[in-house]
């Protein structure tokens, strides 16, 4: 009989079979999983792609309204401005609040700016001490030895400079406002490296009122010279007014009343000789100046006639009734231009005369001086004499050449004149003369560079004269924030 082999039991028969179907139907639910995967990470891609491009085209569509919004409402201003209607506005507040700030207004502008110079200036002779860092004539020892013995050498930055300015259109007028100073020290400060006061004013359409350059003077007679003061023979004086401005054209008219003295610089305010009456003089200034000026400007340069009438008055103080005392009639007119030569060359010419104006000169002189015979009468009071307006002339002649794009010189001569009355001291100043010539490198606007001859000279009532002469190098690094904008 044939051998016959054992089988599982019934239970483990049922299991096996159930182990093996689930195995053979792993494989398909597996894959199907996989597939389903990778079908919902390339769904879920795509919708982010879409998702993006909606957003890209909503941001759009918002900026593409704003503009719309935004020129809407400047057109509606510019009608306003225009016809004198009261402005409407247009945009809706939902989408003024979603906007970004709109495109900046070209007329409101603000603006900081200056610059660092530093000066190194050889001396070969002598100024007084407290004006080393410049020349002026007046500044010139007429007496050897008196300020030392010569030759110094100077480096400073005090010509060093800081601004701000702003400009907006403030109802239908143009508002421009310029505060400014740099580091000349003069006055109590002199020789200080300190601020020293420039601008401070406001102009409004036609008004201005604050501190700027008077309405006698004419600035752009002002040649690129690397000294600080410059030209003795020209006005030259910032100084707080209140003026009117009317223009039409290339015709320009001012009118101003200035502040009636200077103490911007002790050798620039009025004074008369200790000799009258050996009182004790002080200014008087009842009245403010009065200044105005016609200008023309056309393609070929400008030409400016200023004219000023001032009370020039003294009194004493600490003597009875405050006497001596007494006022006289300053005036003086000053005819000066700019020629244009070729792309930038400028000829500067100026000529000023006039009584009692020596402290709208940029240097030398005095208002008033004593004149007459002194005559002592009993109880020791001197009579004959008697203080008048002292008359003064002062010239400017000076041209700028550019040889190209980056280098320029600057040469040219300028005099100031006094006709010295009768009993000024004999140390009064009398005659200053100026002369410098220049080679300037500007390799950049906010770059300048260069090196200046200088030479001046003063002369005394007496006759007695003195000279200096010095070179200065001048290194100058300009900035400005429209630079980072």
């Amino acid at each position: 009989m044939p051998r016959v082999q054992c089988a599982m039991p019934p239970a483990l028969t049922l299991c096996a079979a159930a182990s093996v179907a689930m195995l053979a139907g792993l494989a398909p639910a597996r894959a199907q999983a996989q597939a389903a995967a990778g079908a919902s990470a390339e769904s879920l891609q795509q919708m982010r792609r879409e998702l993006e491009a909606l957003r890209a085209d909503e941001a759009a569509a918002k900026a593409a309204e704003q503009a719309r919004a935004q020129r809407i409402d400047a057109l509606a201003r510019q009608l306003a401005r225009a016809s004198g209607e009261a402005v409407i506005e247009t945009t809706s507040t939902a989408v003024a609040e979603a906007a970004p700030p709109p495109p900046r207004d070209e007329k409101r502008k603000f603006e900081i700016y200056g610059f660092v110079q530093a000066d190194y200036v050889q001396d070969f002779k002598r100024v007084s001490p407290n004006w080393d860092d410049t020349l002026r004539p007046s500044r010139i020892p007429t007496t050897k030895g008196l300020f030392g013995s010569d030759g110094q050498s100077i480096i400073g930055v005090r010509q060093s400079r800081f601004g701000v300015q702003a400009t907006q259109p403030i109802a239908g007028q143009d508002l421009f406002v310029k505060f400014e100073f740099d580091m000349f020290g003069v006055g109590v400060d002199e020789g200080q490296t300190t601020i020293r006061l420039r601008h401070a004013y406001g102009s409004w359409g036609p008004l201005l009122a604050g501190q700027t350059n008077s309405v006698f003077m004419d600035i752009d007679t002002f040649p690129n010279t690397l000294d600080y003061w410059g030209p003795t023979g020209m006005v030259f004086l910032r100084t707080p007014q209140v003026r009117y401005t009317y223009k039409t054209g290339p015709h320009e008219f001012a009118a101003a009343i200035e502040k009636p003295g200077n103490d911007i610089d002790p050798g620039n305010i009025r004074t008369l000789d200790p000799a009258l009456g050996g009182a004790n003089i002080q200014n008087d200034e009842k009245i403010p100046d009065f200044t105005g000026h016609y200008r023309y400007d056309g393609s070929w340069g400008h030409v400016q006639l200023a004219g000023i009438l001032r009370r020039v008055g003294f009194d004493s103080f600490d003597t009875p009734d405050n006497r001596p005392k007494g006022d006289k009639l300053g005036w003086g007119l000053n005819l000066a231009s700019n020629f244009k030569f070729g792309a930038k060359d400028v000829l500067h010419l100026s000529a000023v005369y006039g009584e009692g104006i020596a402290s709208y000169m940029n240097d030398g002189g005095t208002d008033l001086g004593p004149k007459g015979q002194p005559v002592i009468v009993p109880g020791g009071q001197v009579t004959g004499l008697s203080p008048d307006v002292v008359p003064l002339l002062g010239l400017v002649a000076y041209y700028d050449h550019y040889w190209n794009d980056q280098w320029s010189s600057s040469i040219g001569w300028s005099q100031t004149r006094v006709d010295n009355l009768s009993f000024q001291a004999p140390d009064a100043f009398r005659d200053g003369q100026y002369a410098s010539a220049n080679v300037l490198y500007t390799p950049d606007s906010h770059i300048l560079m260069g090196a200046e001859f200088l030479w001046g000279q003063r002369e005394d009532n007496d006759k007695s004269h003195g000279d200096d002469v010095r070179l200065q190098f001048s290194f100058k690094y300009s900035f400005t924030s429209n630079d980072f904008r």
